[in-house]
């Protein structure tokens, strides 16, 4: 008897520092979403396509749900919005070490206005005494009847097996809607650029971080090595000194930590050269949002 493949499309949402980047990580079996403990690492939408003998879904990581402060933040949540419709399931990823915020209760209450099949996953279960989470489960529960509530640990991969089986639950038969070595939709140029902006998330003070983008000017393939030129753009001149560091120490050290990971990624050596330029107030210019590759899909 021939089994049945099923295929479908799953957001993930939820306010940020939740673990939503690790999960998606966790269920592509590589790298895609950059990680850090500074609130609103993601920025834009980014897809993992999970691949099973009987099932193919599409995973998307969305910006964390917060109050935006200027134009990058509203496109931030913009996209986090848009990324919940047109898809088949949803699943609201919450930090059991935090307990439950207002703004969690929220998008609890008014998830099922979605008309989709929504889960609640509770992550970092890791980090909570196990007599802790049945109040949290319980408090969820009262605000919203999810479809499933499913404690999951995305760094310690515990759970999520049971996670991507009661997805599967809730998707039709139907096609594979990408091809079966598909990994994500985001180029090697964006990830790449994204590796660089993490290491910067990890290694700078807090405020600074969340003013820089970071543009790929050159990828070049060479038969040994992969050439990479990438200009780091910050909103102040102090901020540019702190990057660049002593003696250009800090930079070096950024350079070092990407280049690293860049190289996991390609599978090969990488030169990686690194400018840093001052672009003022960039996060409330539309046209710079869009041209450090912050675009609607629309």
């Amino acid at each position: 008897m021939q089994k049945t493949f099923k295929s479908g499309f799953c957001a993930i949402i939820g306010m940020p520092n939740v673990g939503k980047s690790t999960l998606l990580n966790t269920i592509a079996g590589q790298k895609i979403a950059i990680i850090s403990d500074k609130p609103q690492t993601t920025r834009n939408r980014i897809l993992a396509v999970y691949q099973a003998e009987d099932a193919q879904i599409a995973f998307t990581d969305t910006p964390g749900i917060h109050d935006p402060h200027n134009k990058l933040g509203e496109f931030m949540v913009k996209t986090a919005t848009d990324s919940m419709r047109d898809t088949d399931v949803v699943i609201f990823v919450v930090d059991a070490s935090r307990g439950i915020r207002s703004k969690e209760r929220e998008i609890a209450k008014n998830i099922d206005k979605l008309g989709v099949p929504a889960i609640l996953v509770i992550n970092k279960i890791d980090l909570i005494k196990k007599e802790d989470l049945l109040p949290m489960i319980a408090d969820f529960s009262s605000i919203n009847r999810f479809e499933d509530i499913i404690p999951i640990s995305a760094k310690d991969t515990d759970g999520v097996d049971t996670l991507l089986n009661v997805i599967k639950t809730y998707l039709e038969e139907g096609p594979m809607f990408y091809d079966e070595d598909t990994v994500t939709d985001q180029p090697e140029k964006a990830i790449a650029a994204e590796i660089i902006r993490e290491k910067m998330l990890w290694l700078l003070e807090e405020e600074v971080p969340h003013g820089i983008a970071i543009e790929i000017t050159r990828m070049r393939e060479k038969p040994k090595i992969t050439e990479i030129h990438a200009t780091i753009f910050c909103e102040r001149k102090t901020h540019k000194g702190i990057i660049i560091g002593k003696n250009g120490e800090m930079l070096k050290k950024i350079g070092t930590l990407a280049r690293a990971d860049i190289e996991k990624m390609l599978d090969k050596k990488v030169y990686l050269q690194l400018w840093v330029k001052i672009k003022t107030d960039w996060r409330n210019s539309d046209f710079l949002i869009k041209n450090f590759g912050y675009k609607d899909d629309e």
